[in-house]
């Protein structure tokens, strides 16, 4: 691959920890974690421990009833996603081709072992701690979006004193770089061409090869996207497709971003479609407008002209790359994130059932029997999980989205810039379950659902802060937690330090919190976000013994999609 040959050479801009490996690896010092006096450790001894939180896992898919053409078109798609990760590493940081060089190169098995945790982590820093496990360098709040030790200062004074760069700078899709004494935007389409012209070929190959006409649109739509950095046109088309593929591909989520969560990283989830799974939860976005209705904050602050088209899809996942692919693995996405799309037509929730179902078995329940107190573990249900996965994805498409703030049209990502993410995850989360209670009392769940879902919802926490409480979805738990426990709805134990909770609590502390992240989000207040993150967003002692006793349970599975050609 071209810019892997490119980009091996040392060059004056990198940091010397990487120059230093290259030396290191030459002279078989990298065992051990080996420094130089003038450097840290090239490769932290903790690495195989770290590789062993993600448990390697086959994620199966049954191909057997595609016709021929589909499966070509499914092996294009899959050459087109190679792409996606390749552009998500340089994302991630810029110098990660170099590194990845330097590792392959080396013939150490503590080198072998750091390679893999590099391609689970997409760079030198663990995701699940933010450790460096390569180096000592920390990992940069910018990732490869900004230059190199930029701070949110100087691109607001840059703003400040240049407003006509304002609409280029936040863009999602393109890349702040230093042109000389000034600071320029560059448009992904080219920051990025190497990688999505070939990628923008294979789409249009496979939309040749399919025999649905609304793929082929949707792959051809989104292959000039990746060529004019406008998805407006193929994000619409998106949302009507219907197909026995389902294939996600492009930049969406912006949690890579957390200098200001302006950013999107490229991704693809390529997937095949339960149509009659799907067809059976297709009720549920029926109900949109009711539980928008629904939402306890004043009527002012709902979206109540948001589209509600949003089609649900229940899918097996053949192959992700990019961005979803490192760290934890997704069981589920709530896209696109345009407001323009979803006031249009709303958002597509897919679920991915073979993930989803690989968590279950070999984490969340392992859990349950560690953490949560004896008589209420049977309440910990596959049913539950995959509703609880299902509302939170129809969540994201709830609450204020569009807003209206001193006057002026903004949007709640843009005001409550790099907080956004994590509160936007805590917000999906509880108002899911908040949701489900409503439908309990409008007899469309079971009575009986609702301890299962408090409970299950309460094991989800233990597995979700396991992801880092700097990551989006950690930090997010980590304030539903302690919000939660101080409204008594969460209770331990002191003797057997189980975990349990109190049902005639629970509602009303969910309805409390669904308005109080609400309300922030409404009102895009940025200080309120921050004052919310900084009171509940942290793991006590209780919390801790409790994280403690899941020594040994995987943090999170290891993709490998032998339908892709993947092996361990």
């Amino acid at each position: 691959m071209r810019a892997d040959r490119c980009e091996e050479r040392a060059s004056p801009g990198r940091h010397p920890w990487i120059v230093l490996l290259a030396g290191l690896a030459g002279a078989g010092m990298l065992a051990g974690g080996a420094a130089l006096s003038a450097g840290p450790s090239v490769i932290d001894k903790s690495v195989a421990a770290r590789l062993a939180k993600f448990q390697p896992t086959r994620i199966e898919a049954d191909l057997s009833k595609l016709p021929k053409g589909e499966r070509d078109a499914l092996s294009k798609i899959i050459e087109a996603s190679r792409s996606m990760s390749e552009i998500f590493l340089r994302q991630a940081w810029v110098e990660n081709p170099g590194i990845r060089a330097e590792l392959a190169a080396a013939s150490d098995p503590l080198a072998s072992l750091a390679m893999k945790y590099f391609q689970v982590s997409f760079g030198p820093w663990d995701r699940l701690d933010e450790a460096p496990f390569l180096g000592s360098a920390r990992r940069p709040e910018g990732a490869g979006f900004y230059p190199p030790g930029m701070e949110k200062a100087e691109l607001e004074r840059w703003l400040q004193t240049h407003p006509d760069d304002a609409a280029p700078f936040k863009s999602l899709f393109t890349v702040i770089r230093r042109d000389g004494e000034r600071l320029v935007a560059i448009p992904y389409s080219r920051e990025y061409r190497q990688w999505l012209e070939p990628a923008a070929g294979q789409l249009r190959e496979a939309a040749r090869l399919t025999g649905n006409a609304a793929l082929a649109g949707f792959l051809e739509s989104r292959a000039a996207a990746f060529l004019t950095d406008d998805y407006y046109e193929s994000d619409m088309k998106w949302m009507d497709l219907d197909s026995s593929i389902e294939v996600t591909i492009g930049p969406y989520e912006t949690y890579e971003d957390r200098l200001f969560g302006y950013k999107a990283s490229f991704t693809s989830f390529v997937t095949v479609q339960d149509a009659e799974a799907s067809a059976r939860l297709a009720g549920y976005k029926n109900e949109l407008p009711a539980m928008e209705r629904n939402l306890p904050i004043p009527d002012a602050h709902k979206n109540l002209s948001r589209g509600t088209e949003s089609p649900i899809r229940v899918v097996d996942v053949i192959y992700t790359a990019g961005d979803t692919r490192a760290g934890v693995q997704t069981v589920a996405y709530n896209l696109p994130n345009d407001e323009r799309v979803r006031e249009a037509k709303g958002s597509k929730k897919v679920l991915l059932r073979n993930v989803m179902d690989a968590k279950l078995a070999s984490i969340l329940k392992p859990i349950a029997e560690r953490v949560i107190t004896p008589a209420q573990r049977p309440h910990v249900t596959a049913e539950a999980f995959f509703n609880e996965v299902l509302f939170h994805e129809l969540s994201h498409g709830l609450g204020p989205g569009s807003i209206n703030k001193n006057g002026m049209q903004t949007e709640v990502r843009l005001e409550l810039k790099e907080l956004y993410s994590a509160l936007e995850e805590a917000k999906a989360d509880v108002m899911g379950a908040y949701n489900i209670l409503y439908l309990i009392e409008k007899k469309q769940f079971p009575e009986t659902m609702r301890h299962d879902l408090y409970v299950t919802f309460l094991a989800g926490m233990f597995r979700g802060v396991r992801f880092g409480i700097e990551e989006a979805h950690g930090k997010g738990v980590a304030l539903q937690y302690n919000y939660l426990s101080a409204k008594g709805a969460i209770v331990r134990d002191p003797q057997s330090g189980y975990f349990s909770v109190d049902f005639e609590k629970m509602g009303p502390a969910l309805e409390a919190i669904v308005h109080d992240i609400c309300m922030v989000q409404a009102l895009g207040d940025y200080d309120a976000a921050a004052g919310m993150f900084h009171t509940y967003a942290k793991i006590p002692p209780e919390w801790k013994e409790g994280l403690d006793r899941l020594e040994g349970i995987p943090v999170d599975i290891r993709p490998i999609y032998p339908a892709a050609g993947e092996s361990d």
